[in-house]
């Protein structure tokens, strides 16, 4: 009996000093890491929103026009709001394209490939500045939509969608750059 006794003693002890360790030094390793992960993801899917949300208001851009201004068919009134739901569409464009350039560490960091990495960083940067920049406003929603849509399949499009189209994406994606910063497309 004493055997039996000295032998469930021992066991408990270790498992109280086993569960002691583990919680004094794995688990809040454990949770950290957690938590690191979690913003890194948070990130990653409001890279994806942004470049969504660019996407979605170069569309409404391009589809809604602003009427002629000899057009009989709008009131002043309508043409006022119309011309306040382009702006809102436009501020969207701005405040995504800031959150791309101020968050780029988090999410284009987090990726292991440095072409990723590197992919990323250049987008939000040419983004940014096609915002910043003096273009018209056609121009400047042409040129989002041909930045953000091959850098968007890329990072969240299906992976056969991103095999089949990757050399592609990034000619189209080089060649927006190239038009951008005003050097003539390289074949």
């Amino acid at each position: 009996m004493p055997n039996i006794l000295w032998t469930v003693l021992v066991a408990a002890a270790t498992a109280v000093v086993t569960a002691f360790a583990v919680g004094m030094l794995a688990t809040p390793r454990m949770e950290a890491r957690k938590k690191r992960l979690g913003d890194v993801h948070a990130a990653r899917d409001t890279f994806s929103a942004s470049m969504t949300r660019i996407v979605s208001a170069c569309s409404l851009l391009q589809r809604i026009p602003t009427p002629a201004a000899d057009d009989p068919d709008w009131t002043p009134v309508m043409r006022e709001r119309l011309q306040a739901e382009r702006n809102r569409w436009l501020q969207q464009l701005d405040d995504a394209t800031v959150w791309l350039i101020d968050n780029m560490a988090t999410y284009a960091g987090s990726y292991p490939a440095s072409h990723l990495t590197q992919f990323a960083v250049e987008y939000a940067g040419n983004a940014r500045m096609v915002v910043l920049s003096e273009r018209e406003e056609t121009t400047k929603v042409e040129l989002l939509l041909a930045l953000t849509v091959p850098v968007q399949r890329q990072f969240f499009g299906w992976p056969w969608s991103r095999a089949r189209h990757m050399i592609a994406d990034r000619q189209v994606f080089g060649e927006t750059v190239a038009r951008i910063s005003g050097e003539p497309a390289t074949p």
